[in-house]
């Protein structure tokens, strides 16, 4: 089964500095019909005005991606961690036992576009860490490269957490095929472009859960960039 998420019946908060677009109930957005699919909890798409962000809060018992779409956004936590995080970079915060963290858009004339995503971890109250690494666009090309897994495999970032999220570019006659194991569930949320996903178009902003298929397949691309999530059931 395929059930479609349209970017139009997204949860939307405009704070002047930030504008949020919720694809799961989020602070003040609260939909039951959309709180999260297996242990994926939030897919925010945000855009930071220039010179703001977000001042220093804490999580706990979270894993936390951030994925630059454009501009730079600044992290600094109480670890000691500091890093700018760029397109094509994924940073995994694992809030653990308690974290605080603040991150911010340095620049004064550019907005930073970026997906923050949270996925609930497989264990509670580990040791809080930090994980950023590249992945260029030639390796995302025309395929799923694995960004985040629980086991760090392929040079992937490690999450504590039943799940693994791939990123692809399609173009023309591009295609990717995933399989998925009996029980687990897949969510595509499409980041720009157009790409049809098993038969289904989806456009910028669009979304697709599967549950109960064999297989997933991208394909019919249109300057299409794409996250895909494979996740617990």
């Amino acid at each position: 089964m395929i059930e479609l998420r349209k970017s139009s019946e997204r949860g939307y908060a405009d704070h002047g500095w930030l504008k949020s677009f919720h694809s799961f109930s989020f602070a003040e957005y609260h939909d039951p019909r959309h709180m999260g699919v297996g242990n994926l909890r939030v897919i925010n798409e945000d855009r930071i005005a220039p010179g703001t962000g977000f001042g220093t809060h804490g999580h706990r018992d979270m894993e936390i991606v951030s994925y630059v779409l454009s501009g730079e956004l600044g992290h600094k936590d109480s670890l000691g961690n500091g890093a700018a995080i760029r397109p094509g970079d994924v940073q995994r915060m694992s809030a653990g036992s308690g974290i605080e963290h603040s991150e911010y858009n340095h620049a004064p004339d550019a907005t930073t576009h970026f997906l923050q995503i949270w996925i609930t971890p497989n264990v509670s109250g580990i040791r809080p860490g930090y994980e950023q690494k590249h992945f260029a666009d030639a390796d995302k090309r025309g395929r799923l490269r694995l960004v985040a897994s629980n086991d760090g495999r392929d040079g992937s970032v490690t999450i504590r957490a039943d799940a693994a999220m791939y990123a692809g570019l399609f173009d023309g006659d591009e295609s990717a095929v995933l399989p998925l194991a009996a029980g687990r569930r897949a969510y595509v949320f499409l980041v720009r472009g157009r790409l049809a996903v098993n038969g289904r178009v989806l456009g910028a902003g669009d979304a697709a859960h599967l549950h109960g298929e064999a297989s997933l397949r991208l394909d019919a691309g249109q300057l299409a960039e794409v996250l895909v999530f494979d996740l617990c059931a």
